[in-house]
């Protein structure tokens, strides 16, 4: 009989935490949207080589462990890889990009070009975005920088700055 009780007394305070316990529980309300995924973009050119650009959409997928690629409906203009880089938390909602394109120009005889030479190598382009997400995590606006690099990895003119919005891709 005892060993009933006992049972019965033990089952109960079980009942009674399980019920009264973890329903009082709540969810974290304070996680913070990531910028953890995959985007689409509007560019908007406010000087240098990115104003005399109409129309810039930018693709960008930002990885969980802090990289990421860009991609723009430009990068055939002319032809070049898609963008790679890095991205961190600076504040809330607030994040920084990095990313460094490789930029071609055409060959400049017309004979190279008969031979399949086409475009060659031309320096590199940084990006450097300052990102700040809406408060749902599906949206966000941003400035950008763009530096132009010549073969040498010096400073040359071009690039330019802009603004741009972004929403997140979702199904």
């Amino acid at each position: 009989m005892k060993k009933h009780k006992l049972r019965a007394t033990v089952f109960a305070a079980a009942l009674f935490v399980g019920i009264f316990g973890i329903g009082c529980q709540s969810a974290p309300t304070d996680a913070a949207p990531s910028l953890a995924g995959a985007w689409r973009g509007e560019v908007h050119g406010t000087s240098g080589w990115l104003a005399e650009m109409k129309g810039i959409e930018f693709m960008y997928a930002f990885n969980a462990d802090g990289t990421m690629t860009e991609s723009s409906n430009f990068d055939a203009y002319p032809p070049g890889p898609p963008a790679y880089g890095i991205w961190r938390k600076i504040g809330a909602r607030q994040f920084e990009a990095k990313y460094a394109v490789f930029l071609t120009k055409a060959v400049a005889i017309m004979e190279e070009f008969a031979k399949g030479n086409g475009w060659v190598p031309n320096g590199h382009g940084v990006l450097t975005q300052k990102i700040t997400l809406s408060a749902d995590g599906n949206s966000f606006e941003s400035t950008l920088q763009f530096d132009f690099f010549d073969p040498q990895g010096k400073p040359t003119e071009g690039g330019g700055s802009a603004t741009a919005k972004g929403e997140r891709m979702k199904f």
